[in-house]
């Protein structure tokens, strides 16, 4: 049995320390147990787990002994670690050199979600075997152990368990120093039914018969890790694997669903083989499994488990019957971020929740680096901008924080993982990787994964590893990003050529879509810039608040040439001008910037908010086609501010700006076309689904008419609508259902056994702009019927047509909806159903919720969505206008 020893160094510094909780922040250097936050008292180490666990998947509980191997570090008289929805019948504590064995009375702090055994006398420092024997909860929410129910092949009902620990849930299965510092190893065996696959971290080495029928399976011991990477699964499994570099890589799905996960798997092999490289460490455990279960959570969508990734099947199995283009690039994302962890995150984990984004900010850029890599076809490079205006919608308004921010409850660990922490992580590390260079970057991440390969860091280790590789200052740029909040605005002065060069001065303000008083933050900023058509470009750092950059040739200016850097680009008028009318020669990727800075800074008020629909009339139909797909999701963004405006009655804004949509988008349309031609390219066919939904939202009576003619014609042809458009056609038809049509939807949901198209029929219910359908789809998701981890995508789907309907619905059957929503989201999840609103009534609504249902310390969505909904109104008050003017400008 593997253990973890700790020097005599730590037991003197751990003894030293008080017994409270309190966060001590350091942000490089010191010893772990000297800095690290903690809930739980100081002075107690676990080295070693080893967890013997029997599940009654029927009865919905387990049973389950737990022996951990704890250092004690100075005397004391009770030791506390979590535990959550766990009943003790009795807990022991023997010298691990052998001794008497001493029993412990118990007291749970079911707030807390604690545990404390408290001795009769002091436990003298020392090395001990703690053992714990307990019962728990399998829940039906993917937080702890839990299950999921899918009809089997066979039609009858088949329930498949789970785990699911991050960030704080490890404690639900399992009594433990649920903290991410506390790494250690664990040894798992279980108690399972003959016919099931059990999976874990590691392979099993062990598995003999029962006498009553059952098989107790063992599993090889993990390395040191995190609790929150332990991971167990059962169910009626089928299992396919591939040896890539020494290493087993394996999908695991329910029975009969094999096949389709054959893509997963060979991305899988390719990945590997490029993290092995590119970390300069190899993967260290035996086997790498991906495990399939049906449903969803609103939490997330995979789980980086140490040598066994949890996957929801929407994001690894291709059904052929309703798998897209876009579905296959999601799936290969999803592995190809959940990979990553296993060394960010996994062989080298944060120290607390404040430096998450060192798991997820960095996991987000490896993703979309990789899948770019390996499939250039696919042309995602571009979506680097949609990632920076994900980060740059929550960030530039009240309520946004910092990427690095302190976390000092369970509560805000689970708030944590959003936008700012994915999305501008990955945006931050992609401009700095262009500031220092692919191959100085690569070698800093390489050692700072030799370096701390088992153990825990904070952000200051990567930087430090960074600039010692590169050579430049990279600490200072990176705490300007990732220790203050917000989004840096350059501002581009009068461009003077002079001998074929251009130099052009910079000021470095804040972009702010609420607060036009606030005083700017100072960012240190690199800056890339060209001329339009130059493919020579020139990089300087803003620092100070001011700078210049000088470019070769002379002509119109692209700053953040390549949209590497976390910032908006302000032009003056004329320089705006003339990008406009070279627009159709700019790269794609700085259209695409372009396009996003114009309209982000229109509806801030910082340029007109129509110089965005200059540069969609600009745009040549033969663009890129992920150009084109921009435009149309941002054309369908306006669609949805002037519907809101329309439901007070007056719908002549609406079909005036519907009408000019259509007839910029529908040639488009008839260009591409419903039918993939051979060897297309791999962007036309996601276009060409971008195409069918926002011309079904803006209305257009011809693609709407198609795909009720597609539709139909498939209860006579099943090979009426090609598997890459079934979704979108069927879509389209909920969409615009009448209640008859409704109703044949929601039989064909009923009557089908595929559990993943079934969710997705489900889902589509709630999609329908009748509002009478859509309250009967949110009646519908608080049955039984839809599945209980489906329900809460429904009413999710609802919030995005009717986000007041679907918070009021919400908050009256608050108690139904927390038991289909997963307690890791539920402090989030009714925050998020008003974020759409336009409606000043919904600001007073949340902060009531949030008073009734939050802790003070628990409300960063419900503020979010505050903030949110305020900016919405005051685009919609002042920025439509603008948008009419040019409408009426250039009526044709």
């Amino acid at each position: 049995m593997q253990r973890s020893l700790i020097s005599a160094a730590i037991i003197l510094a751990l003894a030293a320390l008080p017994a409270g909780a309190a966060p001590i922040r350091a942000h490089a250097g010191a010893a772990a147990s000297v800095d690290t936050t903690t809930q739980l008292p100081r002075g107690v180490i676990p080295t070693h787990y080893q967890v013997s666990l029997t599940p009654d998947a029927a009865a919905a509980s387990f049973r389950a002994r737990a022996v951990v191997s704890i250092i004690v570090a100075k005397a004391t008289n009770t030791i506390t670690l979590n535990a959550a929805d766990l009943t003790f019948s009795k807990v022991t504590l023997t010298p691990a050199a052998g001794g008497a064995e001493r029993d412990a009375a118990v007291a749970v702090d079911a707030d807390a979600q604690t545990a404390t055994f408290t001795f009769g006398a002091p436990v003298a420092p020392g090395i001990y075997h703690l053992a714990l024997d307990y019962t728990g909860v399998i829940g039906t929410q993917a937080v702890g152990l839990f299950s999921l129910d899918y009809p089997g092949a066979d039609g009858k009902p088949q329930r498949a368990l789970y785990t699911q620990f991050e960030n704080s849930d490890a404690r639900r299965m399992m009594p433990s120093w649920d903290e991410p510092a506390y790494k250690a190893s664990f040894a798992l065996d279980v108690v399972v039914p003959a016919g099931q696959m059990a999976v874990s971290n590691m392979p099993a080495t062990k598995t003999e018969t029962l006498p009553d029928g059952r098989k107790h399976v063992s599993f090889a011991t993990t390395p040191k890790m995190s609790t929150y990477l332990l991971f167990f699964a059962l169910d009626d499994f089928e299992r396919a694997t591939a040896k890539v570099e020494g290493t087993e890589v394996g999908v695991v799905t329910r029975r009969g669903a094999l096949p389709q996960a054959k893509f997963a798997l060979d991305a899988s092999q390719a990945i590997l083989r490029e993290y092995n490289d590119y970390f300069g460490v190899r993967y260290p455990l035996p086997k790498l499994d991906n495990v399939a279960g049906a449903g969803r959570s609103q939490f997330f969508s995979a789980m980086e488990n140490w040598g066994a990734i949890f996957t929801f099947e929407y994001a690894l199995l291709l059904d052929p019957t309703i798998a897209t283009q876009h579905d296959r690039e999601e799936i290969f994302a999803t592995a190809a971020h959940e990979m990553a962890h296993q060394w960010f995150g996994d062989l080298v984990t944060m120290r607390w929740w404040d430096d998450l984004w060192l798991n997820e900010g960095f996991a987000s850029w490896m993703e979309s680096r990789t899948t770019a890599r390996l499939h250039p076809e696919w042309n995602t490079q571009l979506g680097a901008v949609d990632v920076r205006e994900t980060a740059m919608r929550r960030d530039s308004v009240a309520g946004t924080h910092p990427v690095v921010q302190h976390v000092a409850t369970v509560e805000q660990a689970n708030q944590a993982f959003d936008e700012i922490t994915y999305s501008k992580g990955e945006s931050v590390i992609r401009m700095l990787e262009a500031y220092v260079g692919e191959n100085a970057w690569k070698n800093g991440v390489r050692a700072y994964m030799k370096a701390n390969a088992y153990g825990n860091t904070v952000s200051d280790d990567l930087w430090k590893q960074i600039e010692k590789a590169a050579g430049k200052p990279v600490t200072a740029i990176a705490h300007d990003f990732t220790l203050q909040p917000g989004v840096p605005l350059i501002k581009v002065g009068e461009p003077v050529c002079r001998n074929g060069m251009t130099t052009v001065p910079l000021t470095q303000a804040e972009f702010t879509r609420d607060r036009a008083d606030k005083t700017p933050l100072a960012w240190r900023v690199p800056v890339i810039a060209q001329i339009a058509g130059n493919g020579k470009q020139a990089a300087t750092l803003v620092s100070g608040g001011k700078g210049a950059i000088t470019v070769p040739g002379c002509g119109a200016v692209i700053v953040n040439a390549g949209q590497s850097g976390y910032y908006r680009t302000l032009y003056t008028s004329a320089d705006f001008a003339q990008l406009a009318e070279r627009f159709a020669s700019l790269a794609p990727i700085d259209q695409t910037g372009l396009l996003a800075d114009s309209s982000a800074l229109g509806q801030a008020g910082l340029q007109p908010a129509s110089d965005v629909l200059d540069l969609v009339k600009a745009t040549p139909a033969g663009a890129d086609p992920a150009v084109w797909s921009r435009i149309a999701g941002m054309l369908d963004g306006l669609h949805s501010r002037y519907r809101e405006q329309a439901a007070g009655g007056d719908t002549t804004r609406q079909r005036r700006f519907d009408a000019f949509a259509i007839a910029r988008l529908a040639p488009l349309m008839a260009q591409v076309g419903w039918t993939a031609r051979p060897g297309e390219p791999s962007a036309v066919a996601n276009l060409r689904e971008r195409l069918v939904v926002t011309l079904s939202d803006l209305g257009d009576p011809t693609v709407i008419a198609e795909a009720r003619r597609r539709y139909a014609a498939l209860a006579t042809d099943a090979a009426a609508v090609p598997g890459p458009l079934r979704k979108t056609v069927m879509g389209v038809v909920a969409q615009h259902a009448d209640a008859a049509t409704w109703d044949q939807l929601h039989a064909a949901a009923r009557s089908e056994t595929t559990p993943l198209v079934r969710d997705q029929r489900y889902t589509l219910l709630a999609t329908a702009e009748d509002r009478a359908l859509a309250m009967r789809a949110l009646q519908l998701a608080l049955t039984d019927e839809p599945g209980l981890t489906v329900s809460a995508s429904m009413i999710s789907e609802v919030a995005t047509r009717y986000p007041d309907l679907a918070f009021d619905f919400a908050v009256a059957n608050l108690a139904k909806i927390n038991e289909r929503v997963d307690a890791s989201s539920r402090s989030r999840y009714v925050a998020r159903l008003a974020m759409g609103s336009s409606d000043p009534a919904m600001v007073g609504k949340l902060s009531a919720y949030a008073q009734a249902n939050l802790a003070p310390t628990s409300r960063g969505d419900v503020e979010a969505a505050i903030a949110a909904i305020k900016d919405r109104i005051q685009v919609n008050t002042a920025r439509l206008p603008e948008i009419d003017a040019w409408l009426a400008r250039n009526a044709q």
